[in-house]
């Protein structure tokens, strides 16, 4: 059965797994936004739990430079209804973030899938 949270506690779960990231990853993301929205937008997957838009740093160039913050979202619909138990939403909210950055750096959905975070 899905569990209910309200917005605020929800988006404190996000920034404790923005935290999370070891300082080392950290301050290499630049340009980036992370933001919560209640549901994935229309044309995605009504079970979407995060999404990566904008260029991986692997392939950015002196052209892109300049160009607007990447995005990561963090939808919270999905991931409550996906979500059994607190415990396994703060797991599977840390997982969604580190899965979106992960893609920030270039790292594909098959090699997250190897490494747990897919």
């Amino acid at each position: 059965m899905p569990i209910d949270m309200d917005p605020e506690r929800f988006d404190a779960l996000v920034d404790q797994a923005l935290d999370g990231i070891p300082d080392e990853l950290a301050r290499l993301v630049h340009n980036v936004v992370v933001l919560v929205e209640d549901e994935p937008p229309e044309g995605e997957p009504d079970d979407l739990l995060g999404l990566y838009e904008g260029v991986a740093l692997t392939e950015r160039d002196s052209q892109l430079a300049m160009h607007g913050p990447d995005r990561i979202f963090i939808f919270r619909g999905p991931l409550l209804d996906f979500c059994d138990s607190e415990a396994q939403l703060i797991e599977e909210v840390r997982i969604t973030v580190v899965h979106e950055v992960a893609h920030h750096f270039g790292i594909d959905d098959r090699r997250l899938h190897d490494l747990g975070y897919a």
